[in-house]
């Protein structure tokens, strides 16, 4: 076997040359510029992998550690099946008055727990959810946990029963779109309310269908509300 030391390898006209017998490396290797291949690039042991185009994995992909995280909206064409169980994000709500109204922000694309403790003299005006999905036809559930008020009046009453007043921001097209008034749809036509027992916990589910209507309308958005509510420590056991 012959070897041949050379400083530099160029074609006949100048350019780079062909090679094709192909080529072995067994040391490591740098290329200071673009690298293309035509054919079927087979690797192992790569620390990390940046790709600005599609990475298409015809035989799976295994992850054994550190996890994934996923930026963007993920659509799997089959079932997803989670052997560890599903952790939910749990955020603290945020708040912010819209004239005389206090508005309750539940962003969509962050969590879908929310906690919130209500202070004494004030109700929760509007609910809204920002960044609601609207490329395509969907559904989110957002779990609000409320704590009442020492006093047990916030939210108490039909009038300003939780759901009463909604407003959906819709995301689309990598954008949130202006928000749209509505109101959840609740059983029996009433509206929920919270208990009247101070420091009692609330837990209101909603759900945001959105139709896949025009994502600028109302009436392409449908809010369920449904409550399990006034909990507080039991007597009994521990």
């Amino acid at each position: 076997m012959s070897q041949i030391n050379v400083d530099t390898i160029k074609s006949r006209t100048g350019g780079a040359p062909t090679l094709s017998q192909g080529v072995v490396v067994s040391a490591a290797a740098t290329f200071n510029n673009n690298v293309s291949i035509a054919g079927t690039l087979t690797y192992e042991d790569v620390t990390n992998v940046d790709a600005i185009g599609i990475i298409t994995a015809r035989s799976g992909i295994v992850i054994s550690g550190a996890g994934l995280t996923v930026t963007g909206i993920s659509t799997f064409a089959n079932d997803v099946r989670f052997r560890g169980g599903v952790i939910e994000n749990v955020s603290a709500a945020t708040t912010y008055n819209s004239g005389s109204v206090l508005v309750l922000e539940l962003d969509v694309r962050n969590s879908t727990v929310y906690t919130y403790t209500i202070p004494t003299g004030a109700n929760i005006g509007i609910v809204s959810f920002k960044n609601m999905p609207a490329d395509t036809q969907n559904g989110t559930t957002i779990t609000l946990i409320s704590t009442q008020n020492a006093a047990g009046t916030g939210n108490t009453t039909a009038a300003t029963g939780i759901g009463t007043n909604c407003t959906v921001i819709p995301f689309a097209a990598g954008a949130a779109l202006a928000g749209i008034s509505t109101r959840g749809l609740v059983g029996s036509a009433t509206t929920v309310t919270l208990s009247t027992t101070g420091a009692d916990r609330d837990f209101t589910s909603f759900f945001i269908h959105y139709t896949g209507g025009t994502n600028t309308s109302a009436s392409s958005y449908q809010v369920y509300v449904t409550k399990n509510g006034g909990f507080r420590q039991g007597s009994v056991g521990v």
